[in-house]
């Protein structure tokens, strides 16, 4: 099991990061925090002399301009020898020492002493075990007089992990806490990087409350500045509409355009309205303006009843979600909670499609097309792809982003920017040219590679249908990627992710499209029913539990022709090499069909009938059963479906593979737990990511699901760097602890359910 992978150090995690046990006495220059206790004149301290002090200032104030430099503090209660004995002879978990028998005659000797806690003079302890210069004793670390749970001395301590001002609401009094920290100088001296972190992440906080707080008063500005004849309605007393002139004087005010003006008073209306759990958050900074607007547009067209539906489904992760994941989330939310309403939404917005040009700050120009069907969005990103790649094959430089810039162009103007390679030199006098007859020059287009990336023939393939060398330029004529060169029933390769209830017609739930994003259910349904009627649609289905982890998954196969149900007609023998898991890796990320552009567009005319049925057949051992699945199209044979598990939270090694290669089944599986990337804040697509050992594979790590998960380039690089940390802590969950100390975990993937 997991035990097989681990590798065991002592160390404490603690909540200002980890930090390796010494087996030795601390260092005689034990840093900054020589006691972690609260010295005299710190805010919430008691001075020594017993009087209350400053009788104004709480735990959760920050110190006025009257505040002195903080003594030297008290001798440690404890000498090394003390602590280290007490130590060894404790279980964790165990009664504080300050409250055993003889820590008042302790603290009595260490107040006459007046002396901090060092070693004699002249005395060290041994190099190997003592703790490095400089490091930090903070609370619960070795080296500490005592525990203070909730508790860190200094300015910058209380926003190390977990103490109070690094989960405390955003507000002034986070603010204040900053302010003294960062110093005349701003640049928060003595403080450790997990402190910095917590800092920043209380500023941020800050800044969201005060934002807030702003919205706060332009909502109280519509509410003093109705139109006539509107009346304060509902719970939040907003009138329907404000007067015509509140934009023109906010806008003044702000210096700002009228535009920017009437999308404050929106948002500032809605979050009275129809976002009271958003205004919340927001208010207290676990959400910042950027996040909070994501929210708002996506329920725009929604009531408030609606909204507060939609806002409720995502409102538990918003705060850990990137604004992409965040954007992803309330759409399908949206969706689920209004389906007709988004479905009406973006039939309406087609109605608006258009192209947009501009000049770019740094004097070049931008062209984008805006409102356009997903379908066709897809097949011509692929396209240019392709093409990009064949201008990179003739041997134009650049990455691969300059090449797709130019490869757009050329495909609007119907331009060859191979033309722009010089030409081949001329062949020398003793006949020969340097290459040999059959080889390509660097002006010559090699013949189309099925496996170039390009779709077209369900690999993905080059850039047509059906290849069979249809592909522009086969014989390597300099021709312009033009509609006429690419046939017009140019494919596009979609990976598309919709429930089986909404497959089926039961339930109108959003589907998924890997790279674009979630769409309404009838978008779904309609693309389902195109891909159908394609043969190359190739088809899996995933099991999740109630979060929408992956827990099963099997890829479709054709059942074989001596099976096919009597009452069917014959059925002709589709081409081999498009059934995974056989022939080729499966289509990443659980998403069933690969289609093409709708014949006709969405929605024209009867869709197949999709059915899923029980087979006779034994699923795999402690799977989900055998299925059969058929898209209702005369002719087509139906599709069978034996669903293995997914470890996700045990794991009992079925598909590890005996090298350090995974086998297809083991990375298609992989890639389906996680759809993306693995990092923290990444969202590749796991197709477009490495297979990665937690534990290498060098070091006997497994090359199993439980030692594996997609990472992108630079997630992986970022692992391998000495100071960053990952744990597999299940199979399904990863841990990374930062530089800083600081730890964060990342789930499965979240399908819809």
């Amino acid at each position: 099991m997991f035990d097989r992978s681990e590798k065991v150090k002592a160390k404490f995690i603690s909540p200002n990061g980890w930090w390796f046990v010494t087996s030795g006495p601390v260092s005689p220059d034990p840093g900054r925090d020589d006691d972690p206790a609260r010295g005299p004149g710190e805010p919430g301290r008691t001075p020594h002399d017993g009087s209350r002090g400053d009788t104004g200032s709480t735990p959760d104030e920050f110190p006025g301009d009257g505040e002195q430099e903080l003594p030297p503090p008290i001798e440690d209660w404890l000498t090394d020898d003390e602590w280290l004995d007490w130590l060894s002879s404790i279980e964790s978990g165990e009664e504080d020492p300050e409250n055993d028998s003889g820590h008042a005659a302790r603290g009595a000797k260490a107040a006459r002493a007046g002396q901090g806690s060092r070693a004699p003079k002249g005395s060290r302890a041994p190099k190997a075990t003592r703790v490095p210069k400089g490091s930090r004793r903070g609370p619960g670390q070795p080296g500490s007089a005592r525990r203070l749970p909730g508790d860190s001395p200094g300015p910058v301590g209380a926003f190390a992990t977990g103490q109070l001002m690094d989960t405390a609401p955003g507000g002034p009094v986070v603010f204040g806490h900053a302010e003294h920290a960062a110093g005349d100088d701003a640049r928060f001296a003595g403080a450790t990087d997990d402190e910095l972190t917590g800092l920043i992440c209380g500023l941020d906080r800050a800044e969201a409350a005060a934002c807030a707080l702003k919205h706060a008063a332009v909502a109280e500005l519509i509410r003093r500045s109705p139109e006539d004849g509107c009346v304060p309605e509902g719970p939040a007393q907003m009138p329907g509409t404000y007067d015509d002139f509140t934009e023109a004087e906010l806008a003044a005010a702000l210096a700002e355009t009228r535009q920017a003006a009437a999308g404050m008073l929106s948002l500032a209306r809605d979050l009275q309205v129809k976002l009271p759990g958003t205004n919340a958050a927001f208010r207290t900074g676990v959400l910042r303006l950027s996040k909070v607007e994501i929210i708002a547009r996506a329920v725009a067209n929604l009531d408030p009843d609606e909204a507060r539906a939609a806002e409720a489904l995502v409102l538990d992760r918003a705060g850990r979600l990137t604004p992409g994941g965040l954007r992803s989330a309330i759409a399908s939310a949206v969706m689920e909670v209004a389906p007709e309403k988004a479905r009406k939404r973006r039939e309406d917005a087609a109605r608006n499609a258009r192209v947009q040009r501009w000049l770019e700050d740094s004097g070049n120009a931008a062209l984008m097309g805006r409102e356009l069907p997903p379908a066709d969005v897809l097949a011509a990103d692929q396209r240019i792809t392709w093409w990009a790649k064949k201008l990179r094959a003739a041997g134009l430089e650049g990455d691969m982003d300059q090449l797709r810039a130019l490869a757009y162009m050329d495909i609007m103007l119907g331009r060859d920017s191979r033309l722009l390679i010089p030409p081949e030199p001329p062949a020398s006098t003793d006949g020969t040219d340097g290459t040999d007859g059959g080889q390509e020059g660097p002006g010559r287009q090699a013949p189309d590679d099925p496996r170039d990336g390009g779709p077209g023939d369900g690999g993905p393939g080059d850039g047509g249908p059906g290849d069979g060398g249809s592909g522009p330029d086969p014989d390597g004529t300099r021709t312009p990627p033009t509609p006429g060169v690419i046939p017009a029933g140019f494919t596009g390769c979609i990976n598309l992710t919709v429930t089986l209830a909404t497959l089926l017609g039961l339930a109108n739930r959003p589907g998924e499209i890997s790279g674009l994003g979630p769409v309404d259910p009838a978008l779904a349904r309609d693309l389902a029913h195109a891909a159908a009627r394609n043969p190359k649609t190739t088809y899996c289905v995933t099991v999740t539990d109630e979060q929408g982890h992956a827990i099963g998954h099997g890829c479709a196969r054709r059942e074989s022709q001596n099976h096919t149900r009597a009452a069917r007609p014959p059925e002709p023998r589709l081409p081999r090499g498009h059934d995974p898991p056989a022939g080729h890796d499966p289509p990443a990320g659980h998403d069933p069909p690969g289609g093409h552009d709708p014949p006709g567009g969405p929605g024209t005319g009867p869709g197949p009938g999709f059915t899923f049925t029980a087979s006779d057949a034994d699923g795999p051992p402690g799977g989900y059963g055998a299925w059969r699945l058929s898209t209702g199209i005369p002719g087509r044979p139906d599709l069978l479906i034996a669903l293995d598990p997914i470890a996700l939270d045990t794991c009992d090694h079925r598909f590890e593979a005996q090298g350090h290669d995974p086998g297809v089944k083991l990375r298609h599986l992989s890639q389906i737990r996680h759809a993306t990337c693995t990092g923290p804040t990444c969202r590749r697509p796991s197709r477009q990511c490495d297979f990665e050992h937690n534990i290498p594979y060098e070091a006997g790590g497994r090359t199993c699901l439980c030692n594996t998960g997609p990472k992108c380039r630079h997630e992986h690089r970022l692992k391998q760097d000495p100071r960053w940390k990952v744990e597999q802590i299940t199979p399904g969950t990863f841990r990374w602890t930062a530089p800083s100390g600081r730890q964060y975990v990342t789930e499965p993937t979240r399908y819809p359910i």
